[in-house]
């Protein structure tokens, strides 16, 4: 899917990983620590609280029935909102703010590749930028519906079977954007919270560091 007219966004991070993976800790845990560094930030997640996002996440939870193809362009529509709507990525990018977004463009490639095929998520997606920062959180499968079972609440991806298959179309996103510009960090999310969350901070601190980044 990665295109070379694809622009990498300065100073916009998104974490990646299978449902249980921790991003959505680690989302709260950055905010709180790029608040007390004073760093004007904004953290954000997807799907959003938009109305398309909104869908997305009833369809998620087997609330509202949709073929795959049909939540794959939800995404999509949200995404679009999500980056080019008021307040939104670019916005706040343009305000000179470090943007961290709990899902992104990758989960597409990864969670639709699997459901509908990869030709249509690659294609929905190919026009979006891509982010600086990357950030990986790797988990087994079998560990991460442990996690899922843990908080009582599947939604419709929830399964081992699928998540294997994820898992391994992540790992293809990530081979093949290895040469895009886009920074990636793998972080081995069995560790405990608070480590993640240091090697999450590390890795925000080397792009907020880099003269390249403005």
């Amino acid at each position: 899917m990665q295109d070379s007219t694809q622009a990498v966004l300065r100073r916009f991070v998104v974490f990646e990983g299978l449902d249980g993976a921790g991003t959505t800790t680690q989302l709260k845990r950055v905010e709180a620590a790029l608040g007390s560094a004073r760093i004007p930030h904004w953290t954000t997640f997807e799907p959003t609280n938009l109305p398309t996002g909104r869908l997305v996440r009833q369809v998620l939870r087997g609330e509202v029935e949709a073929r795959p193809e049909t939540l794959a362009r939800l995404y999509s529509a949200d995404r679009h909102e999500h980056l080019y709507g008021p307040g939104g990525v670019l916005e706040r990018l343009g305000r000179g703010e470090l943007v961290v977004s709990d899902r992104y463009i990758f989960s597409s490639l990864a969670y639709q590749g699997v459901a509908c095929g990869p030709d249509l998520p690659r294609l929905l997606n190919s026009g979006f930028p891509l982010p600086e920062l990357l950030v990986f959180f790797d988990l087994p499968a079998t560990v991460s519906m442990g996690r899922v079972d843990g908080r009582g609440e599947r939604e419709i991806f929830d399964t081992l079977p699928f998540q294997e298959k994820v898992r391994r179309t992540y790992e293809e996103s990530l081979s093949e954007f290895a040469d895009s510009g886009v920074k990636i960090l793998r972080i081995d999310a069995t560790k405990s919270i608070e480590a993640v969350t240091e090697a999450v901070m590390e890795g925000i601190g080397s792009i907020l560091s880099d003269p390249a980044t403005p």
